[in-house]
């Protein structure tokens, strides 16, 4: 049964509030994301549904923009895949933070195809759900290292395949050839230092203290870098680092 909705606005109109639809079955999950969400002053909660066809049907009959869209992918009804799809075609602004108990490269890979911005395995997720939602909502792009490395080892296999068939193709030598140095230097020294820890799974916060730096001047060096690849997460910022020999193969 789809929860009713609450359409709270920003209290004082100074600090943005943002609005969360979570697409659930598992009812204790539902319960405890909805606490965490109405105990953060950053966060309201607009309600939750516990299959595929009620999100589909808050998604077309809502007023209510929602900010962020918390959902699993195993449904009753179907995949939350569908819904990510159905949210970002009709809220450009929506972010979408899968929390599932699949950890395989397909899912994970689908998911940001389809529009995810994180991706938390459910072994993994925080106490703090609502910290995690400001968090992306700040600009971050949270997903679990578990994740993060097997989508990574399925990214490095995919490429080395297709490096080869080039390489067979072409009779091209080693990939770093194929990568000049205007691409070698598209980067600062900083950061490339910022990537590299991203890649590493290390946290804005722990990037800051490692680094000295502010967590807004460090997010300030991430969206300077996601502009200059043209890419819009995390994830994506390893994925095309990586291709282009920004970023070492890991052995």
């Amino acid at each position: 049964m789809l929860h009713a909705m609450n359409t709270e606005v920003p209290d004082d109109g100074t600090l943005r509030r943002w609005g969360v639809l979570v697409v659930e079955d598992d009812s204790r999950a539902r319960a405890f994301f909805e606490a965490s969400v109405q105990r953060s002053p950053r966060l309201f909660w607009l309600g939750s549904a516990g299959t595929v066809q009620e999100a589909l049907g808050w998604l077309a009959r809502t007023a209510t923009i929602p900010d962020v869209l918390l959902v699993d992918l195993g449904m009753p009804d179907g995949t939350g895949l569908d819904v990510i799809r159905d949210a970002v075609a009709r809220f450009p602004g929506c972010e979408p933070l899968v929390v599932s108990v699949f950890g395989d490269e397909e899912n994970v890979l689908a998911s940001i195809e389809a529009g995810a911005v994180g991706y938390i395995h459910k072994d993994a997720a925080p106490e703090d759900i609502a910290q995690t939602i400001v968090e992306m909502k700040a600009g971050a792009s949270p997903i679990s290292p578990m994740i993060a490395r097997r989508v990574l080892a399925k990214y490095r296999s995919l490429q080395s395949a297709s490096m080869v068939g080039a390489g067979t193709a072409a009779g091209t030598a080693a990939p770093e050839a194929a990568f000049d140095d205007s691409e070698r230097g598209l980067l600062s020294a900083r950061e490339h230092e910022v990537l590299t820890l991203i890649a590493r799974g290390f946290s804005y916060a722990e990037i800051a203290r490692l680094k000295g730096l502010s967590v807004h001047t460090v997010q300030t060096h991430i969206k300077n870098l996601y502009g200059k690849l043209a890419v819009h997460s995390k994830s994506e910022a390893v994925f095309e680092a990586t291709r282009l020999g920004l970023l070492p193969h890991p052995g």
